[in-house]
């Protein structure tokens, strides 16, 4: 019995090892499109249309540019203030489009986001940002979670006034490795097997 407990163990930590070992991230970037405020129920959230996805690093086979798809979200429900800062509550939504209409990452935001004012060292332009983590499907089907979204907009001498154009946006995904999904599949093979011959015994 113990020999048998022994290499279903081996046959799960060895893929997994190699699993952890073998993350990829590939990083999404947008630029362009309108954030835009909405307050319903007394419950204010942002929502982005209209912005280009205009670069992939780290994609199998290189990194590539140009019009390649879009990107959009909505956020959680806001604590704070549009204008001067707060915090977006998990929820939501984020979704990653090639310019095929392929879903390159679908999921929400996990935790809480935060909406901040950057300080203006000698601009006299105010420029926000909006930091959070998200967690989702890619489109080739791997369960990611923990990566950050990241952008950031210039409202020129303003305040925040329910719309702006974005400047620039950043979402790197951690994904699997096809070879480390492999061994994890073996070594749950590996597993059932040794199950299999317990039972028939």
């Amino acid at each position: 019995m113990k020999k048998i407990v022994l290499l279903a163990a081996l046959a799960l930590a060895l893929p997994g090892a190699v699993f952890a070992s073998s993350i990829n991230s590939i990083d999404y970037s947008n630029s362009g499109g309108t954030l835009t405020a909405s307050t319903v129920s007394g419950l204010t959230t942002l929502t982005l249309s209209g912005s280009e996805l205009s670069e992939i690093r780290n994609f199998p086979g290189g990194s590539v540019t140009g019009d390649l798809g879009s990107v959009t979200f909505t956020t959680g429900a806001l604590t704070g203030s549009l204008q001067t800062g707060g915090t977006f509550a998990a929820g939501g939504s984020i979704l990653i489009t090639a310019s095929n209409g392929a879903v390159l990452f679908k999921g929400t935001f996990s935790g809480p986001t935060t909406w901040g004012l950057l300080p203006g060292i000698g601009n006299p332009t105010n420029s926000y940002f909006l930091v959070g983590t998200v967690s989702g499907w890619t489109g080739a089907g791997y369960w990611t979670s923990g990566t950050t979204f990241d952008m950031t907009l210039n409202v020129g001498e303003g305040l925040f006034d329910g719309s702006a154009t974005v400047g620039s946006g950043d979402t790197p995904l951690m994904v699997p490795e096809p070879g480390s999904l492999g061994l994890l599949g073996t070594g749950l093979i590996g597993v059932a097997g040794v199950v299999r011959r317990k039972l028939k015994a």
